[in-house]
């Protein structure tokens, strides 16, 4: 059979067209599907020079983290906050959460009385006082919970850092799946920190707190050596108290665990809160997610909403120099028989409690 070379051209063009369109055809379901990965844990919506810069954007004190119940996110007043799409909630119990107290003998019985009477007695498993001294009474309310880091009792940036270093190593071998550090003139809002925790993972890279200035700090040293000089990070006052996942935690251990949270602290010259976020921020670049549900009696506490008050994780009150800082919430109790208003904020909290007025109310 004889075939004639235009026939035969004109079959190969038409055949090539065909190949042409086949393999247009084909391109999209040969490229590489993107992989999906966990979705990213919340971070800060900016780094303005502000540490609230972020939350005043929107007028709001919230964490800027996606909301389930906005009641529990501290949103002021009327307003409500939400995100589309928000992450489904980690299944979260009391019992996952490391609530680390730091204290010191003599603070033993005018502080510590005061938070075993009231937030510490709704869990005193997952409460361990740190201390600087041994007393039988203590032991005897709070048990094997009590550590004696024998830390020097001086307020100290040496001391301090001795006991975070403490403080760190047994939360690490306790397994739970969240590290909460607060102080002896802290009340915790169980509950609110319970549901704040829970709407994220432990196993990400978590770091929660207040900042107490409007601006990061300043590191004069790095232990990273790239031939910087200083680095500049935010941290969380450890007055307000601050909440780190485990999963970050474990992170840490190369500057944190075993006594080089103490080495590390010493090459920077700065106290344990700040040596948490250095650890955090400048060396393993995880952001602190700034939050205004903790509070120091650095703040004026007197400016809270009254209704905001129950929301909140952590609040304080005044020393010495200022007995009258104090959040303005009412109660059956008076000044003289509350200062604090810890008392009050409890019963408010827990009104079954043997030693509540019975007709408090909120």
């Amino acid at each position: 059979m004889h075939l004639s070379p235009v026939g035969t051209s004109r079959r190969c063009f038409l055949a090539s067209l065909a190949l042409c369109a086949l393999v247009l055809l084909l391109i999209p379901t040969l490229q590489t599907q993107p992989r999906q990965g966990k979705l990213p844990q919340p971070l800060p919506r900016g780094r303005s020079s502000s540490c609230e810069g972020a939350n005043n954007a929107i007028g709001l004190s919230v964490t800027g983290l996606p909301t389930v119940d906005a009641k529990f996110q501290g949103v002021q007043g009327d307003a409500h906050f939400s995100v589309s799409g928000s992450r489904s909630r980690e299944a979260l119990e009391l019992k996952d959460i490391f609530i680390a107290v730091k204290t010191t003998r003599k603070y033993h019985k005018s502080r510590l009385q005061l938070l075993f009477q009231t937030w510490v007695s709704k869990a005193k498993e997952q409460t361990f006082i740190f201390t600087d001294g041994e007393d039988k009474e203590l032991r005897q309310k709070a048990g094997g919970n009590v550590i004696n880091t024998n830390c020097s009792a001086a307020h100290t940036r040496q001391a301090l850092c001795c006991k975070m270093s403490v403080e760190y190593d047994k939360f690490i071998e306790s397994q739970k799946k969240w590290f909460c550090h607060v102080d002896d003139d802290n009340y915790v809002i169980l509950p609110s920190l319970q549901r704040l925790l829970s709407s994220y993972s432990h196993t990400q890279d978590v770091y929660l707190g207040r900042p107490s200035l409007d601006h990061p700090i300043e590191a004069a040293e790095r232990v990273k050596s790239d031939g910087s000089t200083s680095v500049k990070f935010w941290f969380a006052t450890g007055g307000a108290g601050f909440c780190i996942s485990r999963g970050l935690a474990l992170k840490m251990s190369p500057w944190a665990s075993l006594g080089n949270f103490i080495t590390t602290a010493e090459k920077i010259r700065l106290p344990d809160d700040c040596t948490i976020g250095y650890i955090i921020e400048a060396l393993l670049e995880v952001s602190l997610t700034h939050t205004h549900l903790f509070h120091s009696h650095l703040e004026n506490l007197q400016r809270m909403p009254a209704d905001d008050i129950l929301n909140q994780v952590t609040l304080s009150y005044g020393g010495f120099e200022n007995r009258r800082n104090v959040v303005p919430i009412a109660g059956m109790f008076s000044l003289a028989e509350d200062p604090s208003r810890f008392k009050t904020v409890h019963c408010l909290l827990y009104p079954e409690t043997d030693w509540c007025p019975r007709n408090i109310h909120h």
